[in-house]
């Protein structure tokens, strides 16, 4: 019997013992509140993404997915209307579909033969015929159309295990000797969500349109990503770095050109520092790419490039505007280009004109919300996604004339959201210690009584260069339901701020973003509606790093959960799975291991006198499980309240499959309540289950 119920049945007991009328509160109380949010809710949300428009502009395909409760994974299929929302339905099984250059057919992926995800091409008649165009052992990615619609390019990866030529003794008849070891040899030969990245290199193909044998059009010991056609069809532009042991080019990247008849390569550029993402003008003869001088600045914001498609006259044409574009799209007579950025916890469409003369960034849409647009037609419509702090994401579209009048196409949750009530988002900006200018955001609870004091969590984001938006939040939402009032900032480190704000913790990680984050706690306190003595701290990566060192210089938080965290660098930086964290501190530890030492959690264990859970899944190759291990057997050693979690089937996070992420809200709750100070009143509404 797990606490919460012996808790609960020891009140019944107690109010059976004292008379009926108490018994009937307590079962009042009890009573589900079903104009919440609850974790059945979750279970029934979707998600709409990745709306494309047909080349005539009257339709829109775009991904629908949602919860498989039975295989506890998330599925998606394709789904089409008319481009004013109307005649929505579903179209078929798969993800991410890309019109042909006349509309008659779409390519996507979709399970198929002889596994895992290939490439399928459906044609838009009232037939409907589709046929699988890949059978290749490895799945295929970054799908795109040739402008005459009859090829398909893909990237994907081309195998080369490593193996050395070494001969055993001929092994008796029928035995079963071990399996030969992986050998390793590359310095970066490992990663999050895909696991060993060391036996192969990711190439371009391109393969018949009406199926066939897929045509490998570069090779060598490197990594291709991306493949924009020119409107000849001669040339695929891609990304990468093609020199020898580029394992060991830290921030180096540059644009190629390859000739889809023989595979010739031309190098486009050669600055020193990234450059990618290359967009294609609609004449063909410009490029526009995103990239920045190379800098040992832990963050800085890319800047936006244009150069002739032979790779000449590279120029700067973004100024000196300091946020990163994303979905760099040209408009369709080349005059301009359109992108999205984050800005200040938001994310808009801005516009540049790049004619004779750069022009100055200007925002095409402006609001509270995260808009991200996947598709603009001939004719300036765009399409996208928008979500907002009380609204999860849906379809949307807009024209040019009229950006301010942005159209919602689907509404994929109201069924499940009606009759909910959510908790009220409000923004806060704040003063730290030293004058920096934070913002922030607090979620109270659905019918929320400013009299009273209520728990708070303190969520805290990873990265650290990220960015906590005013997207809706199913997660901190379901948390306000239950009670707690959330409190989300974006300290010094984070994006969408600049590049000064950005790497203001450069060498210094973690440090001043503590004082933000405290700053805000206290902001938020002064507002009277907190239970200063029932605090609670989490946050996952990143976010774990931060909340073991806040246990480890305060006593404020009644409880904590430091999940996949990072608490000593010196260990971590060998063991994560890209080299390049060896660069974090200016000094590499075994010059002066100094920072690695005061940056790391570990060294201020001593301090702790906070309960605090970890949450780390058993497949973390980014923060690996023994970052988790060490503070729990360092707690565990002190005596101070601690529990490990180790989560199964996840990578790095505990939330990628639907049972673990109600388990990770569930567990969080469960530890918080267990800790509540001075007599608090609980608030979960339900046990953490298997």
């Amino acid at each position: 019997m797990n606490r919460m119920h012996a808790l609960a049945l020891a009140s019944v007991c107690s109010a059976a013992l004292a008379g009926a009328p108490a018994l009937t509160a307590q079962r009042a109380e009890d009573k589900p509140r079903t104009d919440r949010l609850t974790l059945d809710t979750f279970l029934d949300m979707e998600t709409a993404s990745d709306p494309q428009l047909s080349p005539d502009g009257t339709q829109i395909i775009y991904t629908r997915g949602w919860v498989d409760k039975q295989n506890d994974k998330r599925e998606s299929a394709l789904w089409i209307m008319n481009a004013d929302g109307s005649r929505n339905r579903f179209l078929v099984k798969g993800a991410g579909a890309r019109w042909s250059p006349t509309g008659d057919r779409i390519a996507y992926t979709a399970p198929g033969e002889p596994k895992g995800s290939q490439l399928f091409v459906r044609w838009m008649d009232a037939e409907g015929a589709a046929s699988q165009v890949t059978r290749v052992e490895q799945a295929p990615s970054g799908h795109a159309w040739s402008p005459d619609g009859t090829q398909l390019s893909f990237t994907a990866l081309v195998e080369e295990r490593n193996n050395w030529p070494i001969k055993l003794p001929k092994a008796p008849a029928g035995a079963k000797w071990t399996e030969a070891p992986r050998i390793v040899e590359r310095l970066n030969y490992r990663r999050d969500r895909t696991g060993f990245v060391d036996g192969g290199y990711r190439h371009i193909f391109v393969v018949p349109a009406i199926g066939g044998t897929p045509r490998q059009i570069t090779s060598g010991n490197f990594d291709h990503t991306g493949s924009d056609w020119t409107p000849d069809g001669k040339t695929i532009l891609f990304s990468g770095l093609r020199v020898e042991s580029d394992d060991y080019q830290w921030r180096e990247s540059e644009i190629y050109a390859v000739d889809v008849a023989d595979g010739a390569i031309r190098q486009l550029t050669s600055r020193k520092g990234p450059d990618g993402n290359p967009s294609i003008s609609p004449d063909g003869k410009r490029v526009a790419y995103t990239g920045y001088d190379y800098t040992r600045d832990t963050w800085v914001d890319s800047k936006i490039y244009v150069m002739n498609i032979d790779g000449s006259n590279p120029r700067l044409v973004s100024g000196d505007w300091d946020r990163s574009p994303a979905e760099i799209r040209w408009a369709p007579d080349g005059s301009a280009l359109y992108f999205t950025a984050q800005d200040a916890g938001a994310q808009n469409l801005y516009m540049l004109p790049v004619g004779t003369a750069a022009g100055k960034v200007t925002p095409v849409t402006k609001g509270a919300h995260m808009l991200a647009v996947s598709d603009l037609s001939k004719k300036g419509a765009f399409v996208g996604t928008l979500t907002s702090p009380e609204k999860p994401g849906d379809i949307i579209a807009f024209d040019l004339k009229s950006p301010a009048s942005i159209k919602q196409l689907t509404d994929v949750n109201a069924d499940v959201l009606t009759g909910k009530k959510l908790g009220k988002v409000t923004e806060m900006w704040y003063t730290a210690p030293d004058g920096m200018k934070v913002q922030g955001w607090y979620i109270t609870p659905p019918d929320f009584n400013p009299s009273r004091k209520y728990p708070m969590q303190l969520h805290i984001h990873g990265g650290p260069h990220s960015m906590y938006g005013v997207g809706f939040n199913f997660g901190w939402q379901e948390h306000a339901a239950n009670d707690y009032v959330i409190l989300y900032t974006n300290p010094r480190g984070s994006t969408g701020y600049g590049s000064a704000f950005g790497n203001a913790i450069k060498n210094a990680y973690p440090s001043k973003d503590y004082d933000d984050l405290m700053a805000g706690v206290d902001a938020l306190l002064a507002k009277g509606f907190v239970d200063a003595q029932n605090m609670f701290v989490t946050g996952c990566s990143g976010g774990g790093v931060l909340t073991a060192w806040i246990v480890g210089h305060t006593d404020r938080f009644a409880a904590a959960s430091a999940n996949c965290p990072v608490i000593d660098w010196l260990s971590f930086v060998g063991t994560t799975d890209g080299a390049s964290w060896y660069y974090n501190f200016e000094k590499l530890p075994w010059e002066d291991p100094t920072e690695h030492i005061k940056r790391s959690p570990l060294t201020y264990v001593g301090n702790v006198k906070t309960p605090t859970m970890l949450m780390t899944g058993v497949n973390d190759l980014r923060t690996p499980m023994p970052q988790t291990e060490q503070f729990y057997s360092a707690l565990k050693l002190r005596k101070v309240p601690t529990a490990m979690l180790r989560f199964n089937d996840e990578w790095h996070g505990t939330t990628s499959n639907p049972s673990n992420f109600m388990r990770t809200q569930l567990y969080l709750r469960y530890w918080f309540d267990k800790y509540k100070r001075g007599g608090a009143s609980r608030t979960t509404t339900s046990s953490p289950g298997r």
